[in-house]
């Protein structure tokens, strides 16, 4: 029996992405089909008529070619598409053109960073393209009866599959693995990569081994996932359901099973099939495909910064820890809302570091809780980032303090003003005339002598209490540096 202490996760991924094309795969119908209604993006293409001829999506080879370029994978000069057969409803051909042995791309790698441990690099087994197949909807009528609905709109969509090695080894590293990618589809535009509308699909495969052996001949699919916490908790339920399979000594019977989320637990669907089952053939409607290395070329050198490239460039641009990097690079509109924050500084006083940090610390912090609080996206944000740039600048210009700040940035939020605004029309500019706050502090002084006889006594607090008499007395408004300065000053001069 082995012990299940020296038990380790095998995990692979097999992402399926629907691509920003126009047009569908293999006809000219609309691929963006969320909201439309029913049966309406479809042609007889799509429709799987007999007589019909796919044609072949130029557009949709050059995102797959974007994508594994940016995956490290290495292109094919020569591939093709194949019929990969099962009889299911949502396949309106009986069939899916899909590729098996000879790929548009192969052999890639995505590097990940688990906390405890140091980057390490995820194998990328191929990227391929296929069509969607159509989508079914799922009814019970009045006496409790259940049907079933066909959808043909999404069928033909571009959809592009990324097969991953068998190389994580835990729940969390397949989140890192699939956050890193989701990341790296967002910068490349090449799909929504909305989860919720389908358009970023998780299969997961998984079995458990003894630590050192080789892989095991068996593997159980997980589907049904339709969030990153979804596949997470689907992959630690079942790295505990077969544990305890191996404990008891019962065997694990290589299948495919439904992740659901009202039992939070795996549910047995079929048993697995092998790859001839699906009894694949070249597609004899396309002919093959030659990728040119020259079209290639043009497509790499046109590739946008990717997540990690950006990461490095800000801590090196800007001074930023590795962390503050990390977190504002993990979405590329993060990114872009802190680049555009601080294109626009004004800066008088300071350097482009301490800029730098300083609205990272508000992107990451003040924004985010709000944005949480809300439930919205930062390319919601009413809190635009020429707006950021202008109150981080009146803060520097002494114009307002820190708290004014906070206070004015809540209101930006709530009534998407201009921080100039909100501070003319409640009159909150900051005080920094010395003579204007030196009779009120006499003022202050005079009419606390207890707090003088306690500075006196050494009572440091003393000042701290003025000060705050000062704040009170000017709504907020004078310089807190100043303020404090000039209390200690007067209190000198008493003593």
């Amino acid at each position: 029996m082995t012990s299940t202490a020296k038990l380790e996760p095998v995990i692979g991924l097999e992402v399926h992405v629907q691509l920003l094309t126009n047009s569908k795969m293999f006809c000219s119908c609309k691929a963006a089909y969320t909201g439309a209604e029913p049966n309406t993006h479809v042609c007889p293409v799509c429709l799987g008529m007999p007589g019909t001829l796919p044609v072949i999506n130029k557009k949709a080879i050059e995102l797959t070619v974007m994508t594994a370029l940016a995956l490290n994978c290495s292109i094919a000069t020569n591939s093709k598409f194949d019929r990969k057969n099962y009889p299911y409803p949502d396949l309106m051909k009986g069939y899916q053109i899909s590729q098996f042995d000879l790929p548009i791309t192969n052999k890639g790698w995505l590097s990940i960073e688990p906390e405890n441990s140091g980057p390490r690099e995820i194998g990328i087994t191929r990227v391929h393209l296929e069509e969607d197949t159509a989508r079914l909807i799922h009814r019970i009528d009045v006496t409790g009866d259940t049907y079933s609905l066909v959808d043909i709109n999404r069928s033909g969509v571009p959809l592009m599959e990324i097969v991953g090695e068998p190389d994580l080894k835990s729940a969390e590293e397949a989140r890192l693995y699939l956050t890193k990618l989701h990341t790296i589809l967002q910068y490349l535009g090449v799909s929504t990569g909305n989860m919720d509308e389908g358009s970023f699909r998780c299969d997961a495969n998984i079995s458990l081994r003894e630590k050192g052996d080789p892989l095991p001949n068996w593997k159980v699919e997980i589907k049904n996932m339709n969030s990153f916490r979804a596949v997470f908790r689907a992959l630690e339920f079942e790295i505990e359901r077969q544990t305890n399979l191996f404990k008891n000594n019962e065997s694990i019977v290589q299948e495919t099973r439904g992740w659901s989320e009202e039992t939070g637990q795996t549910v047995s669907q079929r048993t697995k099939e092998y790859a001839h089952d699906y009894r694949y053939f070249p597609e004899p409607d396309l002919p093959p495909l030659f990728v040119e290395k020259k079209w290639v070329q043009s497509i790499e050198s046109n590739l946008p910064e990717l997540p990690d490239a950006r990461r490095d460039r800000f801590i090196q641009e800007y001074n930023l820890p590795a962390y503050d990097a990390s977190i504002l690079t993990s979405g590329i509109e993060t990114a872009n809302y802190f680049e555009e924050a601080i294109s626009g500084t004004n800066l008088k006083n300071g350097r482009l570091s301490d800029r730098a940090k300083t609205t990272a610390n508000w992107i990451i912090g003040d924004l985010a809780h709000l944005l949480n609080n809300s439930g919205a996206n930062i390319e919601e944000s009413p809190i635009k980032p020429d707006h950021l740039c202008e109150l981080l600048d009146l803060m520097d210009e002494g114009k307002i303090s820190v708290r004014m700040a906070k206070e004015i940035f809540e209101e930006m939020y709530t009534d998407a003003k201009k921080p100039s605004l909100i501070v003319k029309e409640r009159g909150l500019l900051q005080i920094n005339d010395e003579e204007q706050l030196k009779s009120m502090v006499l003022e202050i002084i005079n009419a606390n002598p207890k707090a003088v006889e306690d500075y006196k006594k050494g009572k440091s607090n003393a000042v701290g209490f003025l000060v705050g008499q000062l704040m009170k007395e000017t709504k907020g408004q004078a310089n807190p540096k100043t303020a404090n300065g000039l209390v200690k000053s007067a209190l000198d001069q008493v003593g």
